[in-house]
């Protein structure tokens, strides 16, 4: 079961990500009034759609939230979930160091597996990786690559690369590449740990059975040149990531159940209820918050007649006190850290 503090921090995001992108979505369609070759190749869908420059505006806004999903919600979810972070291993903070006969190996492997002379096999390739290194090698610096997740244990190092759904074909090899670089580089960082690396995937768009179920194999099959480069064992999947990020079961459907609380058509109306200070004395702003999970500022309000006797006259602080809980989406943190300690 996810922690109360984690659930809250992933609210916390998910709140983030609506905001901006209900800022961002505009039923003003003027722009698209005019777009000819828009209109003319969407005519083939003309008895589905009755306003091109609508739907057009809403396509718009779809890409965004992609990116928004990308770069913002997996990444950090990720991290989240997993007391992770992301570390980069470039330019001059990369120090890392590969073998000549890490080298050597990962040039073939890399050929065999651009020559189908080999299937990808994680155990072959990490004995040539890490099993067939000698003290005595010349040691040249490792290219450049990062970890959107990089998790450190008392025994091991796993690090994962969060990508998109849909991976175009030559990607595939370039990911492949950096990722056998990354762990003979690894391994030569942290002489006394296991080494992991994956490829990650936040869900399945192949699975029409269930949300958050998968098959790896057809997802795998699906993507042109990701059966050729990776074997089933470094793709994370789905609820398989998720879980594997939290080390709990269900965790993608708990990630679902967080947005669906929050992505309701009364968003914008519970945003700004929320951030009029005027409501906090009634019975509805706490029933929000939970159903936000907002759990620091519930705790504040249960403690509200103690907070206000601590700040007395104390201009300062009332000032904060008064301060709204958001600011452009973002939760006030130094609010509550600042009335937290009255407590």
């Amino acid at each position: 079961m996810l922690s109360i503090d984690k659930i809250e921090k992933i609210s916390y995001l998910v709140i983030k990500i609506i905001y901006e992108r209900f800022e961002n979505l505009s039923y003003d369609t003027t722009e698209n009034r005019n777009a000819p070759f828009h209109k003319a190749f969407l005519n083939i869908f003309s008895d589905n759609i009755t306003d091109v420059p609508f739907f057009m505006s809403m396509s718009s806004w779809t890409h965004g939230l992609n990116t928004a999903l990308k770069q913002t919600y997996y990444e950090n979810v990720a991290h989240i979930l997993s007391d992770g972070y992301k570390r980069e291993y470039t330019g001059k903070n990369n120090n890392l160091l590969l073998s000549k006969t890490q080298q050597l190996s990962i040039t073939k492997i890399i050929t065999d597996l651009n020559n189908n002379q080999k299937e990808p096999n994680l155990n072959r390739e990490n004995e040539l990786l890490f099993e067939n290194n000698s003290d005595k090698d010349e040691l040249v610096k490792a290219m450049d690559f990062s970890a959107d997740v990089f998790i450190e244990d008392d025994d091991e190092i796993t690090a994962i690369e969060l990508k998109n759904i849909r991976p175009n074909s030559y990607e595939i090899p370039e990911e492949k590449l950096k990722i056998l670089q990354g762990k003979a580089a690894l391994s030569n960082e942290f002489t006394d740990k296991k080494i992991n690396f994956y490829i990650g995937f936040p869900f399945d768009p192949t699975n029409a059975e269930a949300e958050t179920g998968y098959d790896k194999q057809r997802f795998i099959n699906s993507n042109i040149n990701m059966n050729k480069y990776f074997a089933e064992e470094e793709v994370l999947l789905a609820s398989e990531l998720w879980d594997f990020l939290s080390g709990e079961v269900n965790t993608m459907g708990k990630l679902l159940d967080i947005i669906n609380s929050i992505a309701t058509s009364e968003f914008k109306n519970i945003y700004e209820y929320l951030n009029n200070n005027r409501n906090r004395d009634k019975s509805l702003y706490a029933d929000c918050l939970i159903k936000w999970n907002l759990q620091k500022e519930l705790n504040l309000i249960n403690n509200d007649s103690y907070i206000k006797s601590a700040i007395k006259n104390n201009n300062s602080l009332s000032r904060i006190y008064c301060q709204s809980i958001f600011k452009n989406g973002q939760y006030n943190i130094h609010r509550y850290n600042t009335l937290e300690k009255l407590l």
